[in-house]
């Protein structure tokens, strides 16, 4: 197993720390504390206008799929992965309010020796199938090509990211640098079935996969596919004991099946969520990278505290029994199967919630803001009796706290 002690080794950083000290060197755009960076609207210049351009992609969720179809699957598979690349995008973007139309451009770097010809069939197809569908919906997601480089001598199997960029009016961003304390934090499920997927969704999204491949996963695959783990982390991969046909309790797919989840979109529901409702929105979190501690990089004089989360949905409940990871690094690494998460006043949380349940998307409270000191912003999960506290200061000094079986934070803005 990959306890958390060992989860660096394996090359991945959960708050990518070095990036992050890198970046705020940058130019912060129109709105410093928003979940994206805006740009003036460069082609018109018009000062009601303002763009936005986002790049994201699968990361290492391709080497599953590249798994399934070396064992005999298919390449089925891959046609989920360019959902999963746009999906990356399209909910950064909607996490400020933008719900398109979307100009979409995408980057497939393979090795050609091993990603043939049928494996980027389906991917193109992909792109183009959920384009499709949610031009249904109302969403214009328009594709202006794409590169397919072969470049073997870098990419030892596949990398697929994508590009998207917006127009939208600055009156509809929605700028979390202005979240608000004593409002509700809603939670919107990641896994099921929405009304607009095909089949059931484990939840799972694009993150942490490093961590479950190489916790979960039999050496075999190790010993089989040299090419899905590098030479300088030998000695910390495949450390599972499972095959990908392995039986995930409490859900009819696979483990491998489940891995392979694409990632949900919530496009649709923010899209319909009206205009006056949005207005007392203060911030939108797309938990990917951070998981479920993503909001502690957002606003200011606000701690967050979440005491309410969903049940683990099967496929997590199944890391957490063998991934080996304390609850402090889950929730930092996954989100838990509540991958956007919306702050808002109490005065529209139950309409928000109602608009969620026409998509057969469960949402709910799973915590609120509270007013604190600059000094002491924090966040507070409670997960399985614990309480789990990150303060926004002190990231590498968190400390975690047994407390009782029915919790309630009972003055989360102090700074522990």
């Amino acid at each position: 197993m990959i306890g958390s002690s060992t989860y660096a080794d394996t090359g991945v950083s959960a708050d990518k720390k070095d990036v992050r000290e890198v970046v705020e060197k940058l130019s912060p755009g129109l709105f410093p504390g928003a979940f994206c960076k805006i740009m003036p609207d460069l082609f018109d210049q018009s000062n009601d206008h303002c763009l936005i351009q986002h790049s994201d992609g699968v990361g290492t969720k391709t080497l599953i799929a590249y798994l399934m179809y070396r064992e005999g699957k298919g390449a089925k598979y891959f046609h989920n992965l360019a959902i999963d690349s746009l999906v990356m995008n399209t909910d950064d973007m909607a996490a400020v309010g933008c719900v398109g139309p979307f100009i979409m451009n995408n980057v497939i770097n393979r090795n050609a020796k091993l990603i043939d010809g049928e494996v980027i069939s389906q991917i193109i197809l992909g792109y183009a199938d959920f384009c499709a569908e949610m031009e249904k919906l109302g969403i214009g997601i328009h594709e202006a090509g794409g590169e397919t480089a072969d470049s073997g001598d870098n990419v030892r199997t596949l990398v697929l990211d994508s590009t998207l960029c917006a127009r939208m009016k600055r009156e509809e961003v929605i700028d979390c640098s202005q979240v608000k304390p004593n409002q509700d934090i809603v939670g919107f499920a990641s896994f099921g079935q929405a009304t607009y997927e095909t089949s059931y969704n484990s939840g799972i999204g694009t993150n942490g996969f490093t961590c479950v491949r190489h916790a979960l996963l039999s050496s075999r695959y190790k010993d089989a596919y040299p090419e899905t783990y590098a030479p300088e982390i030998a000695q910390h991969s495949y450390k599972g004991k499972f095959e990908l046909d392995a039986a995930v309790p409490g859900c009819d797919l696979s483990l491998g099946e489940a891995l392979l989840s694409s990632t949900r979109t919530y496009l649709p529901i923010i899209k319909t969520i009206p205009v006056a409702v949005k207005k007392q929105i203060s911030a939108i979190y797309h938990n990917t990278g951070g998981g479920l501690t993503k909001c502690l990089s957002f606003g200011s004089g606000v701690s967050y505290v979440k005491d309410a989360l969903f049940d683990l949905p099967p496929l997590f409940q199944f890391i957490k029994a063998h991934a080996g990871l304390p609850n402090r690094e889950l929730c930092r690494v996954f989100n838990l199967g509540q991958r956007l998460e919306l702050v808002c006043d109490k005065s529209v949380t139950q309409t928000i919630i109602d608009i969620a349940s026409q998509f057969n998307v469960s949402a709910k409270v799973i915590g609120r803001t509270v007013p604190c000191q600059k000094q002491s912003e924090s966040l507070t999960i409670v997960m399985d009796g614990e309480e789990l506290r990150y303060d926004r200061n002190k990231r590498d000094l968190e400390q975690s706290v047994a407390i009782s079986a029915n919790p309630r934070v009972a003055n989360p803005s102090v700074d522990k």
